[in-house]
């Protein structure tokens, strides 16, 4: 467990100046930063990687392997951020605590916790700390797709009004699949459960001492729609057992966005070196709380996430169905709007797989001579060769496909390969490939009537200036970034400014505070027309292996489940 604090660039002084807390936890770790309320300053902040960081092999607590597919995290994790990051985020930023007036936080999502009624996760009942479903099913635990798809097929047979609202398919990601699968593989704790939190809702709690479940996860992850869930019938014909599951493990008092969950609770505020009784805003979604911090909120301007994943949020001011979307929720990023999601389960995720298990060694060394990362290292040797030169194009499935074919049974494909085939090339195929995913979630939007004006991208990997040229040539549209590189965490404090009775509301909070960078990258119109070529060839392999021309890659997954049962190895 490490914690590593950044340093203000220069000393500020509380005088009648306030502040608020922005917590971002991320996959593998959770990020305080310190706000300054008048103007969005960031003072300081520290970051605390997750002792038990994702557990997706082996279990911790018994080294047990898990199978495929399987991506689960310790709770604890989580309140430890509250400990370490946030005092020491307040001690870099060199401000009095008591002038910090609210806590926001963000969560990655789905990611859902078993807890009894008082908020204890299963897994810390010593009983059940060697069973698996105890723990933290994290966003990307994608072994629930069997399960999201009976409820796909059967809410199209039944004509289930809320389906089209989720582009026509509900993914194994979220609430509803992950808790069917819990019934269904270990009885016993789905019934000992009393609440299925999101861990958005689930550290709120943990700041409060109060249980509110946020208007974002609900309407996106939770099949929430026009104030209901789905119903009993519904759920009785997946399983009769679960058939109270919305009305008996999810259904609770939902918190508008922006608004206050609760205080700041004593034990709390011992945690985290903060006044006892501040505002704590209602939880949110890592992606959709940084759309204020982008000022991004105006119908249009789609914000791009891009970090392991990347997830794509807008606002419309009119309700429609944009198919494969991850959801349209009725202030599901700010009030007064429609939000709308989508997302790609895998981006910095692929390009880190691959440097991990395919770069050799040279490289590694060759970099590190030159001063730099793998990761740049390849991306020096391949920006300047000709688009198109490598032979190449990629499939960028290596986690599953979000959007906006809602399939976590695909997996990544690079065809063009020969003897000649140097080992940037398939690191620049692979950047382009994420980039053409994004271009087919652009068009979508822009077919179904929710016309995509303005890319914003926030995230770690806008630093790369050849992968933000490439998106703005492959997407032929102007880029602009938000001028933060904490986007999530900065969103967070905006909401908890507006928790705190700062501002009127979170739009008002995110005008003031909010940093962008307009039109940062601009299509070439060469390098646009090139890039065409390729997504031509990228969108037939998405057809011919997404939309079941060939299901090979369903195929391939089903074996390698076989071949896990047989031997009780994780693969």
């Amino acid at each position: 467990m490490s914690t590593t604090a950044a340093q203000p660039d220069a000393v500020f002084r509380a005088g009648d100046e306030s502040y608020v807390i922005g917590i971002d936890y991320g996959t593998l770790s959770g990020r305080a930063v310190v706000v300054r309320v008048s103007d969005g300053a960031e003072l300081g902040s520290a970051t605390l990687d997750y002792p038990h960081a994702v557990m997706d092999t082996t279990l911790a607590a018994t080294g047990a392997a898990l199978p495929p597919e399987w991506a689960l995290q310790v709770p604890r994790d989580y309140v430890a951020v509250l400990k370490s990051a946030v005092p020491a985020a307040v001690a870099a930023a060199g401000i009095d605590p008591a002038r910090v007036i609210g806590v926001g936080t963000d969560f990655t999502a789905c990611t859902m916790v078993p807890v009894l009624a008082d908020g204890t996760p299963l897994c810390e009942l010593p009983e059940y700390a060697g069973r698996p479903h105890a723990y933290v099913k994290l966003w990307k635990h994608h072994s629930a797709q069997s399960q999201a798809d009976r409820i796909n097929d059967l809410a199209a047979e039944r004509g289930e009004g809320w389906l089209p609202r989720y582009g026509g398919l509900i993914s194994s990601e979220w609430e509803f699949a992950k808790g069917l699968e819990l019934l269904e593989e270990d009885p016993e704790l789905y019934n000992r459960m009393d609440h299925w939190v999101e861990a958005a809702d689930w550290i709120v709690w943990q700041l409060t001492g109060s249980y509110v479940r946020n208007a974002c996860t609900a309407g996106y992850k939770g099949i929430l729609q026009d104030g209901a869930y789905p119903d009993e019938d519904f759920l009785a014909a997946l399983n009769p057992a679960f058939a109270q599951f919305a009305n008996e493990k999810v259904a609770h008092e939902i918190g508008r966005l922006g608004d206050a969950a609760g205080r700041l609770s004593a034990e709390a505020a011992a945690w985290t070196g903060l006044p006892e009784g501040i505002a704590v805003a209602v939880g949110n979604v890592d992606a959709h709380v940084t759309g204020p911090a982008a000022q991004a909120v105006q119908p249009g301007q789609m914000v791009a996430i891009m970090g392991t994943s990347t997830c794509h949020v807008m606002n419309s001011d009119h309700l429609t169905e944009v198919p494969g979307m991850c959801g349209v929720v009725d202030g599901g990023i700010v009030a007064g709007l429609f939000g709308y999601e989508a997302g790609q389960s895998g981006v910095g995720d692929i390009f880190a797989w691959y440097v991990n298990n395919q770069v050799p060694a040279r490289y590694f060394t060759e970099a590190e001579a030159a001063g730099l990362s793998v990761h740049q290292y390849l991306t020096e040797l391949i920006k300047d060769q000709p688009i198109g030169g490598h032979g190449l194009v990629a499939l960028d499935w290596h986690s599953g496909n979000r959007s906006v074919l809602v399939d976590h049974e695909l997996s990544g494909l690079v065809v063009g390969t020969t003897l000649t085939t140097r080992t940037e090339e398939i690191y620049r195929a692979l950047l382009e490939a994420t980039a053409f995913g994004t271009r087919v979630i652009v068009e979508t939007f822009n077919a179904s009537g929710v016309p995509v004006t303005e890319f914003i991208v926030a995230g770690g990997l806008l630093k790369n200036a050849f992968l933000m040229q490439a998106y703005s040539d492959i997407l032929r549209l102007p880029i602009s970034t938000i001028a933060s590189e904490q986007g999530p965490a900065l969103g967070s404090a905006i909401h908890a400014a507006a928790a705190a009775g700062a501002y009127p509301d979170v739009r008002a909070a995110g005008q003031a505070m909010g940093k962008l960078n307009k039109n940062v990258y601009t299509p070439n119109e060469k390098s646009s027309a090139a890039y065409d070529k390729l997504f031509a060839e990228y969108s037939l392999l998405h057809d011919y292996f997404g939309r079941g021309t060939n299901n090979v890659m369903h195929r391939l997954k089903a074996l390698k489940r076989e071949a896990a049962a047989t031997t009780g190895a994780s693969a």
